[in-house]
Formats: C-alpha cells, sequence, structure tokens
C-alpha cells in the first residue's frame, strides 16, 4: 500500500470516544515508540478515535499516550470560536513521530490545561517560535515554523511523547492550582478562564 495516500482507502471504521488517562496514571510517564508504518488501518483508526475523543472534550489537541496508546502520534486544531476569543486559529493537524526545534532563546509564558490534568491551570513557559516536523498519517512530510498559540500548543502536546505533563514545566508553583481558586485569588484574571491554553485555554505573557 502506498505511503502516501495514493492506494485506495480502506473502507471506513467507527469512530469512538476513548477514556482520557488523567495525572497519575503511569501510562502518562511513558516515551511514546515512534511509529514505522503509515497510511495503514490501525494509524487511521487510531486518528480517528483521537479526533473524536478531542472534540467530544472540546479540546484543542490530544496525544496518542492520553488515550493510553503509547505512539508518538499527536493531534491538533483550533477554529475561531467566540469562547476563545483570543486564541488564534491553528489548521488542524495530525503529526507523527514529531521533531521540534526552537529558533531563539526567548520564551512566554502563558496559562495551560490539559484534559489529563481537569479543572486545573498553570503558568508554563515555552519557546516563542518553533519549527517542527513529521508526517502525517499517510506518511506525507510535515515543515512548519510557526510562533504565538500555534507554537504553544505543539509543544504541549509533543511533551507528552515523552512522558512529560505541563505541571513538571511551571517555574513557580504558586501559579498552579485549580481554576475556580486561581480566579477567585485573583492569580489567574477572570477573563483568561475563558480562553484557549493547550487542550484547555492560551493567555500569554511575555517572560
Amino acid at each position: 500500500m502506498s505511503r502516501f495516500g495514493k492506494a485506495q482507502r480502506p473502507e471506513p471504521l467507527t469512530m469512538a470516544v476513548r477514556p482520557i488517562l488523567r495525572l497519575g496514571d503511569p501510562r502518562l510517564r511513558e516515551v511514546a515508540a515512534p511509529v514505522t508504518d503509515f497510511d495503514t488501518c490501525a494509524l487511521h483508526e487510531l486518528v480517528r478515535d483521537l479526533l473524536e475523543t478531542m472534540q467530544a472534550a472540546d479540546g484543542a489537541g490530544l496525544a496518542a499516550v492520553q488515550i493510553g496508546v503509547p505512539q508518538r502520534v499527536v493531534i491538533f486544531g483550533v477554529d475561531y470560536n467566540p469562547r476563545y476569543p483570543d486564541a488564534d486559529p491553528v489548521p488542524f493537524t495530525v503529526l507523527v513521530n514529531p521533531e521540534i526545534t526552537a529558533l531563539d532563546d526567548e520564551r512566554v509564558s502563558g496559562w495551560e490545561g490539559c484534559l489529563s490534568v481537569p479543572g486545573m491551570r498553570g503558568l508554563v513557559p515555552r519557546h516563542a517560535r518553533i519549527r517542527y516536523r513529521g508526517r502525517d498519517q499517510f506518511g506525507r512530510p510535515i515543515d512548519r515554523t510557526v510562533d504565538g498559540f500555534h507554537a504553544r500548543v505543539v509543544q504541549h502536546e509533543c511533551d507528552h511523547l515523552d512522558g512529560i505533563l505541563y505541571p513538571q514545566r511551571i517555574e513557580d508553583m504558586r501559579s498552579f492550582g485549580f481554576t475556580e481558586e486561581l480566579v477567585a485569588s485573583g492569580t489567574l484574571p477572570w477573563a483568561e478562564q475563558f480562553e484557549t491554553p493547550p487542550e484547555e485555554g492560551p493567555a500569554a505573557q511575555r517572560g
């Protein structure tokens, strides 16, 4: 079968909403294995399940390890949504075997959430501009240079593939907690709880 999607497509498979693993599950700490075969029924089914699960949870991205599949596959994408007025659109992307290169030393701190850490937010520093490379599910190459929210989403999702969750990136743990408590204390501005950090909301601050 062609690695680049020219062969006849397999019959559609039923998508399924998978349970999302939560912080404390040891499977989230595993380093995912590279994908070696592209354009397979198994890979297409995984992507469909990721998409269905992400949409059901109103997420901006999801990694395969979050649904218990230890493979280097992530999906992400954000269209304009009035619930997330400050989130720049990010094209829907299936990214397999990603590689990330920081383009300079500048980092930006922004509020993040995660479907695997529900109800919580943290202020996380990320590289401001990155280049990421990989392939889609058909084996077609992806090579993009991005900044802003797009860069943050990619870094957040790809961390999952190395067993890293965003709380491990937080430098000041006073900027981590349950969303309601952070808002009530004034640590997280009220408006920012409605914005979109990766998987839950972005409100970036230069740092």
